[in-house]
């Protein structure tokens, strides 16, 4: 076991990173390198004037990039015992407005093109403005200590069901997962680079692990495949975490796969959403020395619960890991070894923002109920089955599009798979597929049905698959399913027209 991060603020995470002359923090859209110590001491200054003009508890917005701006005044609101609010700048006005107000924000910290975004009555601080440059030049402050279960930072679930939440994050909660995860890597040194938004928890706590653990880190402001296949060469990136759909986009460019060495890349970790076992053997070949890792984790129990094996058993293929030691669990369901998962962690949310029923129904003696469907083998391995409330009947038989998506990513021609339901008048709802198939194949719709049909149950098989170029994606890179059912109405709605 490793020495314990030796804070209890989590603004204060670099002074825990052990000393390397290559670590550093690279902006990639500012063209700017900070040596760790550097960023330290500017988060210290930056600190020191924040806690002059804002309460400590107070809660301010981040409405911003990646980059050396965000993440400087992301740390610099706890160093100060402020809380960070980040907001996705991808979201309607109305909806980022809402979460101003939930969250009770005193203000806006963001980059300059975004304040349109933000209702006139609400201060905005511009990253690169005068304002935030004088309370950057303060004198250097030491971080504050939380108190127990003192909250560090409110994150927002994407509102996919309906009004964002606000998730209540406390510094020693998330120290705990911090250290959960540092622990149980070797300890060595990395390149990286935080592609995923850092106002979702995927970007943000990479970005937190990578800064604790002393990496060389550069920061993209978004996502191009191209421009990360190349940084990966260029700078002989070691170990990369994201999405599925960034890493299909990768494998899609297959003119630049010819010309790039990424023989550097020891690991690859991908969380957030399902990943198929085919994207999973292509991310393989075009990395061909590293081990490909399925992760799984929620904003409101953050990433930190499972892991490597403790006895050094190798993960199966897809598996989502052991539990980290400290870690409480447990199934709802019929079947012991396949259920809802529940989990009860220092890490885990005591109550979400302003909404004690939602609480009350997801949150129970600290166990958070995840709602997602999980099974456990033998040998303690999890793997990720669905999400309950995506359950859907078709004709009176209980439907997980997941598995639906898993069976047609079999197929040997098909790289990603979405499956939504459509209300239908005889079965309740009928599931249709979407698949983006490999790069040079081009599988029929016929042929993908029938391949349902002969290697799974035909009540769940798709009534229709739509073959496209690109699965569409959201704000955070995840499947736009928002859209995909609007396109599966119409895909019935030509069906019942023929």
């Amino acid at each position: 076991m490793k020495t314990p991060l030796s804070t209890d603020n989590l603004g204060a995470i670099l002074g825990c990173a052990p000393p390397n002359a290559e670590a550093a923090y690279i902006d990639l859209n500012e063209n700017t390198a900070l040596t760790l110590p550097d960023l330290d001491q500017s988060i210290a200054r930056m600190a020191r004037g924040l806690s002059q003009r804002f309460l400590r508890g107070s809660r301010v917005a981040l409405l911003g990039r990646n980059g050396a701006a965000f993440i400087r005044s992301y740390l610099a609101l706890l160093y100060a015992g402020i809380v960070a609010v980040p907001i996705n700048y991808r979201l309607p006005p109305a909806i980022i407005e809402f979460i101003i107000n939930d969250a009770s924000c005193s203000a806006i910290i963001g980059d300059r093109e975004f304040r349109s975004l933000v209702d006139e009555r609400h201060e905005f601080l511009d990253f690169a403005g005068p304002e935030i440059g004088e309370l950057a030049r303060a004198l250097a402050m030491g971080p504050v200590s939380p108190r127990p279960d003192e909250i560090c930072e409110i994150l927002y679930t994407s509102g996919s069901t309906g009004r964002p939440k606000g998730v209540p994050l406390s510094h020693a909660g998330q120290l705990w997962a911090l250290d959960r995860v540092i622990n149980a890597a070797p300890a060595k040194f990395e390149r990286t680079v935080i592609v995923a938004p850092t106002y979702h928890m995927n970007g943000l706590f990479f970005t937190t692990m990578a800064l604790a653990s002393g990496w060389r880190t550069f920061s993209m402001p978004y996502f191009n495949a191209r421009q990360m296949l190349e940084l990966i060469d260029k700078e002989r990136l070691t170990t990369l975490s994201g999405i599925p759909t960034m890493f299909a986009m990768m494998v899609r460019e297959s003119d630049l796969l010819k010309s790039v060495d990424l023989s550097c890349v020891q690991t690859v970790t991908i969380g957030s959403a399902p990943l198929s076992l085919t994207l999973r053997d292509e991310i393989s070949a075009i990395f061909p020395n590293a081990e490909v890792r399925n992760s799984y984790g929620t904003t409101e129990s953050g990433p930190a619960m499972f892991g490597p094996h403790p006895q050094g058993k190798a993960r199966p293929s897809l598996s989502i890991g052991y539990p980290y030691e400290g870690v409480e669990w447990k199934l709802v369901g019929e079947d012991p070894h396949c259920g809802r998962l529940l989990t009860r962690t220092p890490a885990v949310l005591r109550e979400y923002l302003n909404l004690p029923e939602q609480t009350k129904i997801k949150i129970s003696d600290g166990w958070y109920d995840t709602g997602d469907i999980v099974r456990c083998d033998d040998d303690g391995f999890f793997f990720y089955v669905g999400r309950a409330d995506d359950m859907f009947v078709c004709g009176g038989e209980n439907i997980y599009p997941a598995e639906v998506e898993r069976l047609l990513e079999r197929h040997p021609d098909v790289l990603q798979a979405a499956v939504v339901p459509v209300n239908d008048k005889m079965k309740g709802s009928i599931p249709i597929a979407f698949v983006e198939p490999v790069n040079g194949k081009a599988p029929s719709s016929d042929m993908l049905k029938r391949f349902a049909l002969e290697n799974g149950a035909a009540f769940a098989h798709p009534r229709a698959v739509v073959v496209l170029d690109k699965l569409p994606v959201g704000g955070t890179h995840k499947i736009d399913r928002k859209k995909l059912m609007s396109l599966a109405e119409e895909t019935v709605l030509t069906l019942d027209r023929n």
